[in-house]
């Protein structure tokens, strides 16, 4: 090939040699251009590809192929190392008419970044991710150790302050006799929640779960309140605690403690343990007689009477009304009498300043057992009576259950919940309401009633506590004293 260097654009060259025959070569070198062209007749393909050198110079360079495989040759690979571009045509002379541009310069470090530094920054984010989840889990685990080790210590050193031997009988009995009445001395408390060993969960309610546990050997319930529930366990805790607050009949407060582990905090309130249960579960699968019908009454009469009385002296105890009686939260005992547990939600009066003290909790009570006044919202809060009153009719609906499963000629009813042929098995407020206050309905008694004298006396009894007016019904103590009356008649020991 010849090759000439001018100044001539490469467009006149091309332009001047369309007459040439059938084929021509030469080379152009224009600045920083080569051009080195083939023109010809071909069956094929003609091409022209231009393409940049390692010196950075832009070569054109053109020519024609063969028919076999010039369709393949005609499409270059995105990929190619160098900067190029490739154009064809299938006619004769044709590329002599083809211009083909190089590709903009490449982005090597944008490339870069997009392959080997993406790569780079996953592995890094990977590793560090991994370093970190290892550095939480040996900080805790660390954490962890550390305050089971301080735990142990801290148990070992309060089990001074409960000599061993001592139980929890004692422990009460001299709190009793050497205080004020409001329970074992703080210190003692948390010893004795510290000391507590889990055996098994015995029950669960919307406030938490029960637990039975054990203090050096004995038997104990363990309340476990969920975190959402501080307000209810403070507030139990403190009616167990109120001056002159332990009866028989109320269920014997232990102790009450927070305990953290690090990750999550218990509200623990730790009582006596009564391995029958509720007196719901206890009705339900126990008949009674009517010593026993009587007994329970009683028992329970004489606890809601030591709660809405109000002792007077320098260390008094204030009136209290549950707010939340229900069979599921009264205990059985033992020796055939119940408790009163579930003081969460109860409501105490301060004579001296004439206030109502009720509770921050948001729960209310249960809507089955619930006063007409308290479902019609015309109970006055400020006034401590309007409570008491509520109870009263609470109680009613309890003895009612009892009353019940009282076996007469050989005949006894299944436990059932009170207006459960009325409502729902949850019923919601308005259903309540539309049955006690629009309707003025009250659970159905059976024809039986009549015909035995201790059911009639009951029946009687919890009429005249379930009235729509409050201040119709019976006071606790009226019906303390006419149940004390019967217990006595029927030579009851209790």
């Amino acid at each position: 090939l010849g090759m000439l260097c001018c100044t001539c654009s490469a467009k006149f060259y091309v332009a001047s040699l369309r007459h040439v025959p059938t084929l021509y070569s030469y080379a152009i070198c224009l600045g920083t251009v080569v051009i080195e062209c083939v023109y010809c007749r071909t069956n094929g393909q003609c091409f022209a590809i231009i393409e940049e050198d390692e010196n950075g110079e832009a070569i054109l360079t053109s020519g024609c192929m063969k028919y076999e495989g010039s369709h393949f040759q005609c499409k270059d690979s995105p990929r190619a190392q160098t900067r190029r571009t490739i154009e064809c045509c299938d006619t004769d002379f044709c590329n002599r008419d083809l211009q083909p541009t190089l590709p903009p310069p490449m982005d090597t470090g944008s490339y870069f970044g997009s392959a080997h530094w993406l790569a780079f920054l996953i592995s890094m984010t990977v590793c560090c991710c991994t370093l970190i989840c290892i550095t939480v889990v040996c900080y805790y685990r660390y954490k962890w150790q550390t305050e089971r080790q301080r735990y142990h210590r801290d148990l070992e050193q309060d089990e001074a302050f409960i000599p061993v031997g001592e139980s929890l009988k004692d422990l009460i009995n001299q709190s009793q006799s050497s205080s004020s009445g409001s329970g074992l001395p703080l210190l003692v408390q948390r010893t004795i929640a510290k000391q507590i060993q889990m055996v098994r969960q015995i029950g669960k309610g919307r406030y938490g779960e029960v637990w039975l546990g054990r203090w050096r050997g004995e038997k104990v319930a363990v309340k476990v309140f969920f975190t959402r529930e501080e307000a209810s366990w403070f507030r139990e805790t403190e009616i167990y605690q109120t001056v002159l607050m332990r009866h028989e009949n109320i269920l014997g407060f232990i102790a009450a403690d927070i305990k953290g582990t690090g990750t999550f905090t218990q509200l623990l309130l730790i009582t006596d343990y009564h391995e029958n249960g509720s007196l719901y579960d206890y009705l339900k699968f126990t008949t009674l007689d009517t010593q026993s019908l009587l007994r329970l009454a009683y028992s329970a009469a004489c606890a809601l009477c030591h709660l809405h009385t109000e002792i007077y002296g320098t260390q008094g105890k204030p009136a209290i009304a549950h707010r939340d009686l229900k069979s599921k939260n009264i205990l059985m005992k033992k020796n055939g009498t119940c408790c009163i547990a579930d003081l969460g939600l109860a409501v105490k009066f301060n004579s001296d300043t004439n206030e109502v003290d009720v509770p921050l909790s948001t729960r209310v009570g249960t809507r089955r057992y619930m006063a007409p006044e308290v479902l019609g919202e015309t109970l006055n809060k400020n006034h401590f009576q309007a409570y008491i009153m509520a109870d009263i009719y609470s109680y009613s609906l309890i003895i009612w259950e009892m009353a019940r499963r009282c076996v007469t000629g050989g005949i006894v009813e299944d436990h059932q919940l009170p207006y459960y042929e009325m409502v729902p098995a949850e019923p919601s407020f308005e259903d309540m309401l539309e049955v006690v206050c629009v309707k003025g309905l009250r659970p159905t008694v059976s024809n039986r009633w009549n015909g035995d004298e201790c059911l009639r006396a009951m029946l009687k009894l919890m009429s005249e506590c379930w009235a729509h007016n409050p201040a119709s019904r019976l006071t606790i103590l009226r019906v303390k004293k006419t149940l004390a009356k019967m217990v006595e008649s029927q030579d009851i020991k209790i």
